[in-house]
């Protein structure tokens, strides 16, 4: 059945369907031992239609026939009844040519052996900690898009998370992350053995004084800030009066050696596709260039509402960047940590903001925090908060490490790809938490 010609016939102006068919194994563990084994066969269809500029979209998961018309028909009759949108004007033109993105699909994670994965991953752990926990995913999917306006595409994909935390006691913990999109560049020794490491490390913590200090941020807690720095570059988020980026374009928003950008198409990026959610193209787009904010994420509608090109970012609803990037420093984290005084933050949590408008939020640094002196560790730190202002954060990162990593930040808040090094941040403010 031609679903897009069906939703045209009855009345519907612009329609976007999106079959998603696929595989996601789920191996989860705590107290060393393997609990859960899970296997989730995927089939949905996100269908996305217009009407007279009304915009309605919807998610199902019984794929037959009778039921995807249905759907259809009742968001038609609901879209008569909501307001039009003014500041919709359609979806992108077809047809486009795609160019494949390398290391997106690696067969070998079809049929990957998880157990052994998490097995490798908590024996590392565990040559430091007594104690483990976490969890990892796979994903084998395929995507197909169609649209009124004639675009037909498809591509394969896999992908693979991992995620351990390590105990020696309640307060002494450490957290350790990675992912990717080819088995290649998966090291589950690694991920665990940092993750232990940390775990020792975080011996007997004590509270320190609330005040401004300097801070060396692992490339786990730099993503979740990153991630939503990404986020708030949606022009979706900047008309909505929920970025700290709005009316920015043009202006100094960070320190002259922070870059960041979003590609949707690099090489093993987590989320690479060579389509974005109405099926242009992906590109690269650089948010901020050398300190001064460039660009907005937009798709085709909110772009041609501003009269330029789309950045390749649709949600149709929402755009949203793909894969965010940290231009890397030109020093090793070694020499990063070097002569260095202040506190080193592994992981955060509770990321929440009272002012999106001006940037203010806080967070809770979690597991390893260690107070620096001279480069070496002068004792484990605990119950402290970050109270800060994001665009502060931005100006006073003053260097950045030269490997980064990619991470997938762990928890729910921000599920935004981030390939990022260890960031140096001065002047930090530093509060006390209870939790």
């Amino acid at each position: 059945m031609d679903f897009i010609k069906f939703a045209l016939k009855n009345g519907a102006d612009d329609v976007v369907i999106e079959k998603n068919s696929g595989e996601t194994k789920q191996v989860r563990f705590a107290n060393n031992n393997i609990q859960i084994f899970k296997t989730w066969n995927i089939l949905n269809y996100k269908i996305f239609l217009s009407y007279k500029k009304r915009i309605v979209n919807t998610i199902i998961f019984d794929p037959s026939e009778k039921n995807i018309k249905n759907t259809i028909k009742d968001l038609i009759k609901y879209a008569k009844f909501i307001k039009p949108n003014q500041d919709y004007f359609g979806i992108a033109e077809g047809p486009f040519e795609y160019k494949k993105i390398p290391k997106v699909f690696d067969k070998r994670i079809v049929n990957a052996d998880l157990l052994d994965i998490t097995e490798s991953m908590i024996n590392s752990a565990l040559e430091n900690s007594k104690n483990t926990a976490g969890v990892v995913y796979t994903d084998v999917n395929e995507r197909e898009l169609k649209t009124s306006t004639n675009i037909s595409v498809s591509e394969k994909a896999t992908s693979i998370k991992l995620s351990i935390r390590a105990f020696n006691k309640d307060d002494e913990t450490g957290h350790s992350a990675s992912c990717s999109r080819n088995l290649s560049f998966i090291n589950p020794e690694k991920v665990g053995k940092k993750a232990g490491e940390i775990s020792k490390l975080a011996k007997n913590p004590e509270k320190i004084k609330a005040g401004k200090y300097d801070i060396i941020f692992d490339p786990l807690s730099a993503a979740n800030l990153l991630s939503v720095v990404g986020i708030f570059s949606s022009i979706f988020y900047v008309d909505s009066g929920m970025s700290f980026l709005r009316n920015k374009i043009g202006k100094k928003v960070a320190n002259n050696i922070v870059t960041i950008f979003d590609n949707g198409k690099i090489a093993n990026g987590y989320h690479s596709t060579s389509f974005d959610d109405e099926g242009v193209p992906t590109k690269k787009t650089v948010i901020i260039d050398e300190g001064f904010l460039k660009n907005y994420l937009h798709n085709t509608s909110t772009a041609r509402k501003y009269k330029i090109k789309t950045t390749a970012n649709a949600g149709l609803i929402v755009p949203y960047p793909r894969n965010i990037i940290l231009k890397k420093g030109k020093i090793s984290k070694e020499k990063l940590f070097e002569d260095f005084n202040g506190l080193y933050i592994t992981n955060i949590w509770y990321t929440r903001f009272q002012n999106y408008l001006k940037g203010d939020f806080s967070t809770i640094p979690r597991d390893g925090i260690f107070l620096i002196k001279n480069g070496e560790i002068i004792k484990s730190i605990k119950e402290i908060r970050i109270s800060d202002n994001l665009q502060r954060i931005l100006e006073n990162i003053v260097n950045i490490s030269n490997k980064p990593e990619w991470i997938i930040w762990w928890g729910l808040d921000f599920q935004i790809p981030v390939f990022t090094p260890y960031v140096l941040v001065k002047d930090v403010n530093i509060t006390q938490s209870t939790m």
